[in-house]
């Protein structure tokens, strides 16, 4: 599936909300479809982004971490469903939008979170979030 689908995809769902865990689930999945991209990019991408996308990997690999495994099969993964990534500008505008949604998402979860070691798993995904976004910004402005 190209990039643009699965992250329209990740955007609705997203937006469908659901309890704490589910919501937790469509973080860890934009972040991991962040870090595919921009190993995509780091790799095949234009020459001017390769450095920047190698690090959107490296801080979207850092949200996943943070948030942990979340269970899902090979199947469910939506990262694993990319197969093409098509011209970088449109994937990069989406992924940005994805990447503010997630953020926003992190700051509802924070604030409505039961427990201290949820807050703050929230507060570390939201900057990881934050950070991955101002990297596709930067591919943006150099494209």
């Amino acid at each position: 599936m190209d990039a643009v689908r699965l992250i329209v995809t990740s955007r609705r769902a997203l937006a469908a909300g659901g309890g704490v865990r589910e919501r937790l689930t469509e973080v860890w999945q934009a972040q991991a479809l962040a870090q595919a991209i921009g190993s995509r990019l780091a790799v095949t991408g234009p020459p001017e982004l390769r450095g920047e996308a190698l690090g959107l990997t490296e801080l979207a690999g850092r949200g996943c971490g943070v948030l942990g495994g979340r269970g899902l099969g090979p199947d469910e993964l939506r990262a694993a469903w990319l197969t093409e990534l098509g011209e970088p500008r449109p994937v990069l505008m989406q992924l940005g939008g994805l990447l503010g949604e997630v953020g926003i998402a992190l700051v509802g979860l924070a604030c409505s979170a039961d427990d201290e070691a949820t807050y703050w798993q929230c507060m570390e995904a939201i900057d990881a979030a934050d950070e991955s976004r101002d990297r596709v910004r930067e591919m943006l402005r150099k494209l």
